[in-house]
């Protein structure tokens, strides 16, 4: 049904607007891929809350932060108390969640939503999207205010951003995209917190 996946992030709308901005495009499903679906500061958003808000206006909810949020619960996906995120996209079970969204898709407009409210500051993007992206999936991404943009060109703005010029005369643009992915996974990637530590809290939502 959905040619298109569409992602969203939350970040500090009220709930109502959300659900205005996923109507907009069509969405009737949304896959919750937060670790942990729940926000002191945005509770409207916590899970059993927006689920309810969602089915309510006529949209289906599916909780996928066990298979495509970022804490693992794989010990072998982190070094030094940080996630890789090749690690975490070569196990089976973020495996099952891309095929979760892929057969949703198949009856439902999807959306893909966290709590950043830029893709490219989300693993929503840097991770999920670009595993789908790889097995030909269109997406767009939904920005705050409404408009959409394709993932391809967030990736260029991604980029941009990073001062990896498309236009590298010895190296193609695919190598310039990995490494690029590379980076803001570094970034954004959860951390596990030692004693007396502070939770990496740059980038996406946990």
């Amino acid at each position: 049904m959905g040619d298109v996946l569409y992602t969203i992030g939350h970040s500090r709308h009220t709930a109502e607007k959300v659900i205005e901005l996923l109507r907009q495009h069509g969405v009737t499903a949304v896959a919750d891929v937060r670790s942990q679906p729940y926000s002191r500061m945005n509770p409207q958003f916590n899970r059993e809350a927006f689920s309810s808000r969602l089915k309510n206006a006529g949209i289906a909810y599916a909780f996928l932060g066990r298979e495509l949020g970022v804490r693992s619960e794989d010990p072998s996906c982190y070094e030094n108390g940080k996630v890789k995120y090749d690690r975490l996209a070569r196990t089976p079970l973020f495996a099952a969640g891309l095929e979760c969204i892929l057969r949703g898709m198949k009856t439902q407009t999807v959306a893909l939503m966290c709590a950043e409210k830029d893709p490219i500051a989300c693993h929503r993007a840097i991770l999920v999207c670009r595993h789908l992206a790889e097995r030909g999936v269109k997406i767009a991404h939904i920005l705050q205010d409404g408009r959409l943009e394709r993932h391809d060109e967030a990736i260029s703005r991604l980029l941009r951003e990073l001062g990896l010029l498309e236009c590298d005369l010895f190296r193609g643009r695919d190598e310039l995209v990995d490494e690029a992915y590379a980076r803001r996974g570094q970034q954004t990637a959860h951390r596990e917190s030692g004693p007396g530590e502070e939770q990496e809290s740059r980038g996406l939502a946990r």
